[in-house]
């Protein structure tokens, strides 16, 4: 009685494995599908960067290698229109920095497959634009190796530029990728300095019989204006940060030359509060000349109108561009 009592528990027992065998059966086979679909992947993106650093992506190939799972490698995205037809001038600037720091990743020592460069142009993915909701370009994405992606990896252009340094920094931040710039050599500065040291040296030479020019303190202060004001409108800040020189709305194809925020400027912008500090400038030195000058009167008072109306202007000119950078100061005068 015993033994035949037993035999339906030892049945129950088998039955019992056998279909704990095939619960887990198909799921060890869509795990090995999945590192399967992985591998491919990475070994397409990796043979795509083997040939070019940074690799051109339409919405199928968007989709697939950065959109869909699964996936373990972090990947840079620029949304860009380069074609001539739409005319980005500052996409063409910001394409130059990001292939310069995308060759400094690809033929560096510390080159793996856990980091892709990519673009994707709006002429060859506009479905893609449509999808992020994207309305302006140049713009820099990171798209992370797991999860979405956040609010702080899509990269601030307007605050920060796009020089390759700038965008390397936020890459780390991003992805603990630490990536050292390399430029390929440029000897445009050192050719200039050659020139000018040459101009001034033959110069020096042909003036030798008289140098008294040397001693022209109005020719010293002209210079002395001109490096104040390249350095007060801005122009150290677009050589450390590398602003686009301007902005076009790829919606309107409306050109901004003044930066909106009080973080950032344009190049344009730069050139504009030059003239702008250049034209107050002569204003006040023609007062200056107009109540120091012992000429006619009527010449006196013609040059002091011209001096006033010229500070007068373009100070409020000035005014009208700071107010609008620096949203809710209250103060304008002429202009608003």
């Amino acid at each position: 009685m015993a033994s035949t009592s037993s035999k339906p528990g030892v049945n129950l027992n088998i039955l019992t494995v056998f279909f704990l065998l095939a619960l887990c059966l198909p799921s060890g086979g869509g795990q090995k599908k999945k590192e399967n679909l992985l591998s491919e992947k990475v070994e397409q993106m990796m043979e795509w960067s083997s040939r070019r650093s940074v690799i051109r992506m339409n919405g199928d190939k968007f989709r697939r290698f950065i959109k869909a799972p699964p996936r373990n490698y972090s990947v840079i995205v620029m949304f860009t229109a380069l074609q001539p037809q739409r005319q980005c001038s500052v996409c063409r600037q910001a394409n130059e920095e990001y292939q310069v720091l995308a060759n400094s990743w690809r033929y560096s020592s510390a080159f793996s497959n856990k980091l892709f460069f990519t673009v994707v142009d709006y002429d060859e993915g506009a479905d893609v634009f449509q999808q992020l909701n994207m309305n302006s370009a140049p713009t820099f994405m990171h798209f992370p190796a797991k999860g979405k992606p956040k609010r702080a990896d899509t990269f601030d252009l307007q605050r920060i530029g796009f020089a390759s340094e700038q965008l390397a920094k936020w890459i780390a931040d991003r992805t603990d990728v630490q990536i050292r710039v390399f430029r390929p050599p440029n000897y445009s500065g050192t050719i200039a300095l050659a020139l000018l040291v040459s101009l001034v040296g033959g110069l020096l030479y042909l003036r030798r019989n008289n140098l008294e020019f040397i001693y022209n303190k109005t020719g010293w202060a002209m210079a002395a204006l001109c490096v104040v004001f390249a350095m007060t409108s801005g122009q150290m800040w677009n050589h450390i940060r590398g602003p686009p020189y301007a902005h076009k709305n790829p919606q309107n194809g409306q050109v901004s030359y003044i930066h909106g925020s009080s973080q950032a400027q344009f190049v344009a912008e730069s050139h504009i509060i030059l003239l702008l500090n250049a034209a107050i400038t002569m204003g006040m030195v023609l007062l200056n000349e107009a109540a120091t000058s012992k000429g006619d009167v009527g010449k006196r008072r013609i040059i002091c109108l011209v001096g006033l109306g010229l500070v007068v202007f373009f100070f409020s000119f000035l005014l009208s561009i700071f107010r609008s950078k620096y949203h809710g100061y209250p103060y304008s005068f002429l202009i608003k």
